[in-house]
């Protein structure tokens, strides 16, 4: 039976669709086989479909599988049935009115990544989303702290930190850097696992093979080379 990760939040612009595309993708390559044959399924239930464009965009390249399923809702309900997949990534929307789509994904889920950006704004929709919705499906989650540019040094990042705890929710000891190859990927048409072989684009899939082992690794089938745990507060750079 497959394990179904959902990517979370109700705020938009938090970076959502990057971190389903990229750790899917990390966890793909990780397991190993082929664009053809793969066990990692990606999907996007966001109406908005930035993850569909960003999957064409990749075409045949792409690691893992993928499916569109915003007008589809039956699919929702069989995910964790699909014997094909050993790991589901799902999208969710960025939008208050979409709550039962969110609330459908959550039936299937067994974890919840919710990503957040270190700014003072982002932080009552992120607990809105945990304490309204994620939290009375009794489903286990994660804060993500994500997009944070060290370059702007570790006040905000502290910031972010110090809400989590407070608030009591669990927080991931990986912190995902801000760095241009992760906004311009869309458009290029590339995943995290095909950035160039150079010092910036190591350090940029290090975050996510770190994720990616925090995510999977109680079952040990998380990446054997993603580098040590932890921030790394060296600077991201473009």
């Amino acid at each position: 039976m497959a394990r179904v990760h959902v990517v979370a939040n109700q705020k938009g612009g938090v970076g959502k669709t990057t971190v389903t595309v990229s750790v899917a993708a990390v966890v793909a390559d990780t397991m190993g086989g082929t664009p053809d044959e793969t066990s990692v399924l990606g999907v996007s239930t966001d109406p908005q479909a930035s993850m569909l464009e960003w999957a064409k965009r990749v075409g045949d390249k792409l690691p893992f599988d993928f499916e569109q399923c915003s007008d589809n809702p039956e699919i929702l309900s069989k995910l964790r049935r699909i014997r094909k997949y050993s790991h589901i990534f799902v999208d969710t929307p960025g939008s208050l009115d979409k709550e039962e789509i969110l609330k459908a994904v959550l039936q299937q889920a067994d974890d919840v990544i919710v990503p957040i950006e270190p700014e003072v704004l982002a932080f009552t929709p992120a607990a809105r989303t945990i304490q309204k919705v994620i939290g009375p499906a009794g489903v286990p989650f994660r804060v993500l702290i994500n997009n944070w540019d060290p370059r702007d040094g570790e006040s905000d990042l502290r910031q972010t930190q110090e809400f989590v705890q407070r608030k009591g929710f669990p927080l991931f000891n990986t912190v995902v850097r801000h760095y241009k190859l992760h906004t311009r990927a869309p458009a290029e048409g590339t995943t995290v696992v095909e950035y160039p072989k150079n010092r910036v684009a190591l350090e940029a899939r290090q975050d996510f093979f770190r994720l990616a082992l925090e995510i999977l690794g109680s079952n040990g089938e998380g990446p054997k080379h993603a580098g040590g745990n932890g921030v790394t507060t060296e600077a991201g750079e473009d």
